[in-house]
């Protein structure tokens, strides 16, 4: 299997979709122009991947997920509108470029990510490469990931425990709903968006195979914001450390959060091998951000 290749085509597959997302006219034409300025700002595109991936990973091809891919990474890119705002992380800088609110007012941002959330069930609900039934269904998912026991949850947490000590269990479970339920929702939804009906064993797998990821993305996030620089990540290093606040980096030190990164990597690749015929992609795609460097 050639991982880069692999991977570039999923991405190529969403990026042109995204491209042609919110070029309508209308007198609301800034609001949609903040959409797609943070929608188009790059990335890894590590969710709508993920989806494409386990839609292949059941039925041997990425297309009847493009919808999900699509709704996923505009949630997603809502969450981090909102994220960098002046009363929440107050960050000027989102992958070398100026955050939505710098660019466009904070109240045009707050717009932009709100709009960009109702869009992203708007582009679940109406797929028509899915049955209804899968649509709802993919919906309810998005909806558990994104709210009160999963990301905002998780966010909500992340706020008002900063300057507190925390320890490794308080810690975990920020994360398991700050990073990793979106993960697990883009996992969920690329099995729910098959033509191929997952087994429960498949289902259970992805969800671990999510969590472990999201706790290994979440570590080696937290070592570069200590070992790598602005310029590589594309924000500001150090903030966490500004801002009081427990990470994995200050609880462990950078050699133990490395290990860690590779348990739970190892976890994520044993969670998927015996359970998809076509699991090679996820774990070389849970090697390839193991060892990231933004």
């Amino acid at each position: 299997m050639d991982f880069e290749r692999e991977y570039q085509g999923a991405l190529t597959l969403v990026e042109r979709e995204l491209e042609g997302c919110f070029r309508e006219d209308g007198p609301q034409g800034e609001l949609l122009d903040a959409m797609r300025y943070s929608l188009l700002a790059g990335g890894k595109r590590v969710r709508p991947v993920l989806a494409l991936k386990f839609c292949e990973a059941l039925c041997g091809r990425m297309e009847p997920a493009l919808d999900y891919a699509c709704g996923i990474e505009m949630l997603h890119t809502y969450s981090l509108i909102h994220d960098d705002l002046p009363c929440m992380d107050d960050d000027e800088l989102r992958r070398g470029k100026p955050t939505c609110h710098v660019k466009y007012g904070e109240w045009l941002a707050l717009l932009a990510g709100d709009a960009l959330q109702t869009a992203a069930f708007e582009r679940l609900a109406a797929s028509e490469r899915t049955t209804l039934a899968a649509n709802g269904k993919a919906c309810a998912v998005l909806a558990k990931a994104a709210g009160k026991s999963g990301m905002c949850a998780g966010q909500y947490l992340d706020i008002v425990e900063e300057g507190k000590p925390l320890g490794v269990d308080r810690l975990t479970r920020i994360h398991l709903w700050k990073t990793s339920a979106l993960l697990e929702a883009a996992c969920l939804l690329g099995l729910t968006a098959s033509p191929v009906e997952p087994s429960p064993d498949q289902w259970a797998a992805a969800e671990r195979y999510a969590q472990e990821l999201g706790l290994a993305f979440q570590i080696r996030d937290d070592m570069l914001d200590v070992e790598s620089t602005a310029e590589e990540l594309g924000k500001p290093i150090g903030s966490d450390a500004d801002n009081g606040k427990t990470t994995f980096a200050v609880l462990y030190g950078l050699d133990r959060c490395r290990k860690l990164v590779a348990e739970h990597t190892e976890l994520a690749k044993q969670s998927v091998a015996g359970a998809f015929e076509r699991g090679e992609f996820l774990c070389a795609l849970a090697d390839s951000l193991a060892v990231r460097k933004n």
